[in-house]
């Protein structure tokens, strides 16, 4: 006997058996075992979903011996006859090879006339939409009142194709695309039932190669086990598809997660000796970070069977939710941008340098100060016997940077003066600045010291004059809905937690506890972790302890992105009445007849 394949081997034999269609199967069965048949029915769906073989096992229902019921006896000869294609009652038609009119005409001569042996005629018509307007026009009589003998079955892959008037005389089935782990879970038991080995990472692979149909997956299956030479095993698999062992990516998306850019490029590179599809893979790295993030946000929902759980779970751990939508995000364009690199394997590197740049950082940088400047270094321990200077007011580190080098040697003797004079060796903590700075200013003048001292206030005071007017801390007892907006711009807080606050109202203060409210509109950018983390920024900026309660509502007054939004548009408005009334400006549009452009128009910020 020759070999079957296991497509046709496979084939289900009753509505029991379905991989699947769940909600087309209740439909039939409770319509047969109810006895509310239709005349006609189309099954619609891509490839290998099961749309024929339901028509075939609806036919057996419809014409086993033992009478209507969702659930044929399979041994009477209409049971055997049919999935053998000689049931001579049940004429299936590929619509394809078929298409004129005379075609149909000819099928539908015999519609008049009682079955042979069944209870009824069946017509299955595959990929109905093939049909010309003229066979379409034939069939709509017959099709709205058929005889009582009569049923027919339509199935397509396009049902956008089909006349409206047709559509309108059947019920339609809308066949869904099967899931992997459903396919996998299939393979699963015929592989079982064959006695063939497998590994269940293999199984994955083709199950996501078929793309929804169970026909495709059947049928590579069989390729795979020629492949394997009797087994199928994932390394086969992966050759035979052309794609690459899980385990590579799994190897970026750690690296990605710890945020070692050179464990990154050196996964890179170790996928790239085997020739990879890099189409393929960003593929894989999106099928990775959405596992992981159904791990985080609602675990169960996700089969503890699927492959490398264990690791999909570490990397759970490892990343958080902002980072893992942002890795998903930056992989999504990159897929799309893919062919535009100079070459694949650049264009997959810089994709994935590239959500580890826009990674937010686990240590932002240390907060300005009040003044406006520079970040504020950690002092050494060189620099801590100093505390009384920095309680007197904001540190000019920068100033030393400018003062012109013509005082270098001036400077140099400044040093030598003060060296030469007599310091303490251990001076108490509290013992006052002055102390170190009471050398007789009479006895420095003779010096160059003078002429430096100058230079120095000079500049200091230009530093003074050229820097940003300092801002005022805003005490927590003074702290109100009204320098909400104020407080906001003082924060140094991430760009994914400045977005929230940006859209919150305060509302008032419970002791040592803030609460907030955010717009309802902006809901979907929250998360849990946003209160908390606002919370220790807060803490920070008022240096204690500060909880944060966040609650939903419409937002009746401004907030701070509101504020922002209005700034802007004023001082778009001022930017383009400035211009307006610049004489240049006028007399360039007298000149030459013209009108500014107000949408090219930007405000100096």
């Amino acid at each position: 006997m020759s070999y079957q394949v296991l497509a046709r081997k496979w084939r289900p034999n009753s509505f029991a058996e379905m991989a699947g269609q769940e909600h087309v199967l209740q439909a039939l069965i409770n319509a047969l075992d109810n006895d509310r048949l239709h005349h006609a029915y189309l099954f619609t769906g891509t490839r290998g979903v099961g749309k024929t073989t339901i028509g075939r096992i609806l036919s057996k229902c419809l014409n086993c011996e033992q009478g209507v019921s969702s659930k044929p006896c399979g041994q009477c000869s209409s049971c055997k006859e049919i999935p053998e294609g000689r049931f001579i009652d049940l004429i299936e038609v590929d619509a394809a090879s078929r298409t004129g009119v005379d075609d149909m005409r000819d099928l539908l001569d015999n519609v008049q006339y009682t079955p042979s042996r069944g209870r009824f005629k069946i017509y299955l018509i595959d990929e109905v939409h093939m049909l010309s307007k003229s066979s379409f026009a034939a069939l709509l009589k017959t099709l709205e009142e058929p005889p009582p003998h009569v049923k027919f079955l339509f199935a397509t892959t396009d049902p956008q194709k089909l006349p409206i008037t047709v559509l309108s005389r059947c019920l339609q089935f809308n066949l869904k695309n099967l899931s992997s782990e459903r396919i996998a879970q299939h393979l699963q038991f015929v592989l079982g039932e064959e006695q063939i080995p497998f590994e269940e990472a293999a199984l994955w692979s083709l199950a996501r190669a078929a793309d929804g149909s169970m026909r495709d997956a059947l049928s590579l299956t069989d390729q795979a086990i020629g492949h394997g030479g009797g087994q199928v095993n994932e390394a086969d698999v992966n050759a035979m598809l052309g794609t690459i062992e899980r385990s590579y990516v799994m190897d970026i998306c750690s690296a990605l997660a710890q945020g070692t850019g050179t464990d990154v490029l050196a996964a890179i590179s170790r996928m790239a000796e085997q020739a990879p599809d890099y189409d393929q893979a960003l593929a894989d790295v999106l099928s990775i970070w959405h596992q992981v993030a159904i791990l985080q946000t609602v675990p169960e929902a996700l089969d503890k069977g699927v492959s490398h759980y264990s690791q999909l779970l570490t990397l759970a751990a490892q990343a958080s939710k902002e980072d893992v939508q942002l890795f998903y995000q930056i992989s999504l364009l990159g897929r799309k941008d893919l062919n535009l690199a100079p070459d694949l394997k650049s264009g997959f590197e810089m994709t994935m340098l590239r959500a580890l740049a826009f990674r937010p950082e686990a240590n932002p940088p240390a907060r300005r100060s009040n003044s406006g400047g520079a970040p504020q270094e950690a002092e050494s321990p060189a620099k801590k016997p100093q505390p009384e200077a920095d309680e007197q007011g904001p540190q000019h580190a920068p100033i030393m940077q400018i003062v012109p080098a013509k005082s270098s040697n001036a400077a140099l003797a400044v040093d030598q003066a003060v060296a030469s004079q007599p310091v303490p060796v251990a001076q108490p903590k509290s013992a006052p600045v002055a102390e170190v700075d009471s050398t007789p200013v009479a006895e420095v003048e003779s010096t160059p010291v003078a002429e430096i001292q100058s230079t120095f206030e000079a500049v200091q005071q230009q530093e003074v004059e050229l820097s940003e007017p300092a801002v005022k801390k805003i005490a927590l007892q003074d702290f109100n809905p009204s320098n909400w907006i104020e407080l906001r711009s003082q924060l140094n807080i991430g760009a994914s937690l400045g977005e929230i606050a940006s859209h919150c109202l305060y509302l008032g203060r419970q002791e040592n506890q803030l609460q907030f409210m955010i717009d309802s509109d902006q809901t979907s950018l929250y998360d849990a972790a946003h209160q908390q983390s606002l919370g220790e920024a807060l803490s920070d900026y008022f240096d204690q302890q500060i909880s944060v309660e966040i609650s939903f509502g419409v937002a009746e007054q401004e907030t701070p992105r509101a504020a922002d939004l209005r700034q802007k548009a004023e001082r778009l408005a001022d930017a383009v009445e400035t211009l307006n009334s610049d004489p240049a400006v006028i007399k360039f549009k007298q000149l030459f007849e013209g009108s500014l452009d107000e949408k090219s128009v930007r405000p100096i910020d």
